[in-house]
C-alpha cells in the first residue's frame, strides 16, 4: 500500500500573497514546482505590481538558459529603474546549483547586495529544481529571499476554482461534476484551463453536465484506464475490449496500461479490505492520496462485487502479467488483452465469495 503523502509547507506562497496585496514584494524569490498555472498567474501579478504600464521595456530584464549567467545577472540588477520605483528582473532554468567555485563567489556577492529597487526572480520550468541545503547559496535565498513551491493545489481548493473559471465563461457546474473533471484530466491547472474553455464552448446550456465533459475533454490516460477495469468489475466485458482496443490503437505505451490496470485492483483490494474493516471512502482517499471524490465511490461500489480472495487473485495476476511483459517484446498487447480475458472470465462465484 502507498504512504500518506505529507503536505508541503506553503509558508512562502501565504507570505507572496501577502507582499502582493500590501504592495511590498522582496528583491529576491525562486519559484519552482509542478503547477505551472500558478507559477505564471504569480510572475504576471509581480510584472502588474512592480512595472508601470507601457514602461516594461525599460524595466523588465530576461533572460532563459544558457542566456543566464553570473555577467548577465549583474548587468540586469545593475540597471536602474526608468520613471519607475522598481525593476524586475527573471532568469528562467539558470542552474542556480551548478556552478564552479568562481561563479559561485560572484553569485553570493550579488545575492548578498541587491538594491532595494530589484526584484529578482529565479524560475526553474524545464530544469528540475534541486536545492543542496547545505550550501550558502541555499542559506542566503532563506535569509534574504523565498524559495516559493507552486505545488498541485488540494482538491477543496481546486474544485473552487474549477466553478469559478467557468463562471467567467458564463457556466455553472455542479460541486462533483468538477471533481469529475479532475478524475477525468488530471489536476494540474493549465490542462484544465484548456479543457474547462472547450466544454464551456461546446455545452449548449447554462450547466455543464459530465455529457459534456465526456463529449469534449481530452481523457488523461490513467482516468480511461480506470474506467477499462471499472467496466470489466461491472461484467461489461465487451466495454471494456473496446476501450483497451481504442487505447492499444493510440499507441499508448502497454507497460503503462498495465502499470494503471495493476494499480486500480490494488486500490480494489485496499477498498474490499476497508470494507471488512467497516471503513468507508473518506479512509480509502486519504490512503491514496485521492483529489477526486468519483473513483473513490466507483472502488467501494466495486469492491461490493467481490471477494477479498478475488482482488487479491486479480492483483497477483496483474503483477506475473507485468513481468511477462518486460520479457515477450512484440507481445503486449497480446498479453494485455489475454489479461482482460482472464480476469472477465473468473468464475462468479468465486468472486463473489
Amino acid at each position: 500500500m502507498p504512504p500518506k503523502k505529507g503536505k508541503t509547507d506553503n509558508t512562502a506562497m501565504r507570505e507572496l500573497k501577502r507582499a502582493l496585496a500590501e504592495g511590498t514584494p522582496k528583491t529576491l524569490y525562486l519559484f519552482h514546482g509542478e503547477e505551472a498555472f500558478l507559477r505564471d498567474y504569480y510572475l504576471a501579478a509581480l510584472k502588474k505590481a512592480l512595472l508601470p504600464p507601457g514602461l516594461e521595456d525599460f524595466n523588465l530584464h530576461t533572460a532563459q538558459g544558457r542566456e543566464c549567467g553570473v555577467d548577465w545577472l549583474e548587468q540586469a540588477v545593475d540597471c536602474l529603474p526608468m520613471m519607475s520605483g522598481r525593476t524586475l528582473v527573471i532568469a528562467t532554468d539558470f542552474d542556480l546549483f551548478g556552478l564552479g567555485e568562481g561563479d559561485r563567489g560572484r553569485l553570493l556577492e550579488l545575492l548578498g547586495a541587491l538594491p532595494d529597487y530589484c526584484c529578482l526572480v529565479f524560475v526553474y520550468d524545464l530544469l528540475p529544481y534541486k536545492a543542496d541545503g547545505r550550501s550558502k547559496l541555499a542559506g542566503l535565498l532563506k535569509e534574504r529571499g523565498a524559495v516559493v513551491n507552486f505545488q498541485r493545489q488540494e482538491q477543496g481548493d481546486l474544485t473552487d476554482w474549477i466553478c469559478r473559471q467557468f463562471k467567467k465563461a458564463g457556466k455553472s457546474v455542479d460541486t462533483e461534476d468538477a471533481r469529475y473533471l479532475i478524475f477525468l484530466c488530471g489536476d494540474l491547472m493549465n490542462t484544465l484551463a484548456g479543457e474547462i474553455g472547450k466544454i464551456a464552448a461546446y455545452a449548449d446550456h447554462p450547466r455543464v453536465t459530465r455529457g459534456d465533459m465526456d463529449a469534449v475533454a481530452v481523457p488523461q490516460v490513467d482516468a480511461v484506464v480506470f474506467q477499462m477495469t471499472d467496466a470489466l468489475a461491472r461484467w461489461d466485458f465487451d466495454k471494456a475490449a473496446s476501450v483497451l482496443a481504442d487505447l492499444l490503437h493510440s499507441q499508448e505505451p502497454p507497460i503503462m496500461l498495465l502499470a494503471a490496470m495493476g494499480k486500480y485492483f490494488r486500490q480494489l483490494y485496499t477498498a474490499r479490505l476497508y470494507l471488512d474493516a467497516g471503513k468507508g471512502r473518506g479512509e480509502l482517499m486519504e490512503l491514496w492520496n485521492m483529489k477526486s471524490a468519483y473513483p473513490a465511490d466507483k472502488l467501494m461500489d466495486a469492491a461490493r462485487r467481490f471477494s477479498l480472495p478475488w482482488c487479491r487473485y486479480a492483483v497477483r495476476r496483474c503483477a506475473e502479467t507485468d513481468i511477462a511483459l518486460k520479457s515477450s517484446y512484440g507481445r503486449e498487447g497480446e498479453l494485455l488483452t489475454a489479461l482482460l480475458m482472464e480476469l472477465a472470465s473468473a468464475d462468479r462465484r468465486r468472486a463473489a465469495g
